[in-house]
């Protein structure tokens, strides 16, 4: 019998955040003891043109390669991917769509079609507020963990601390934290 893996999917448009999120996850993952990979897909390389990244988290060595088909959890940086059905593609209805917006989870309901369960967090606003930049992907890590328990928090915000600190002053560690914080406590979930 394979191997399970927790698997994730990002969508997103490149220069978002996806993939650092994506990779960021991944080791903070391997730190709090699991094991993770983490990988992005392009189409057009271009600012702005929709992308996909990949998790797969597991306490057993992965070994699979390929794109997530079937994912667990499908988290959606730019919610005007919504009507796009690759979004949900393999989503089943048992799993989680996690998406930054400023809508409810109603709107999110009817314009993607899914009818599983759903959570909502207008992280580009506490991105904005927090960190003082539209980037909003500490805060829908903090999301993430607040639904699923991927990682524990507090792995995530040692790792902010550890690779912050190399580069930014200790308010934008702080801030990062905060946004962080802030996903994990905002995030609305249906069901």
């Amino acid at each position: 019998m394979p191997e399970k893996y927790f698997e994730i999917r990002w969508h997103a448009r490149a220069g978002q955040g996806a993939k650092s999120a994506s990779q960021f996850l991944t080791e903070a993952a391997e730190e709090a003891g699991k094991y993770s990979s983490s990988f992005p897909e392009y189409g057009a390389e271009r600012s702005g043109a929709p992308m996909k990244a990949f998790n797969r988290v597991a306490d057993v060595p992965i070994r699979l390669k390929s794109n997530i088909e079937t994912p667990d959890v499908v988290v959606v940086i730019d919610d005007t991917l919504l009507k796009n059905s690759e979004v949900t593609s393999g989503l089943a209805e048992d799993k989680l769509l996690l998406v930054n917006t400023s809508r409810s989870i109603e709107e999110v309901r009817k314009l993607s079609g899914y009818k599983g369960r759903i959570g909502v967090i207008p992280a580009t606003e506490i991105a904005l507020e927090e960190i003082k930049r539209g980037i909003p992907n500490t805060v829908m890590i903090g999301a993430l963990i607040r639904a699923t328990d991927v990682v524990p928090l507090d792995a995530v915000k040692e790792k902010i601390k550890a690779a912050f600190s190399k580069k930014f002053s200790d308010e934008v560690v702080r801030a990062n934290i905060r946004a962080l914080e802030r996903g994990y406590q905002e995030v609305k979930l249906s069901e």
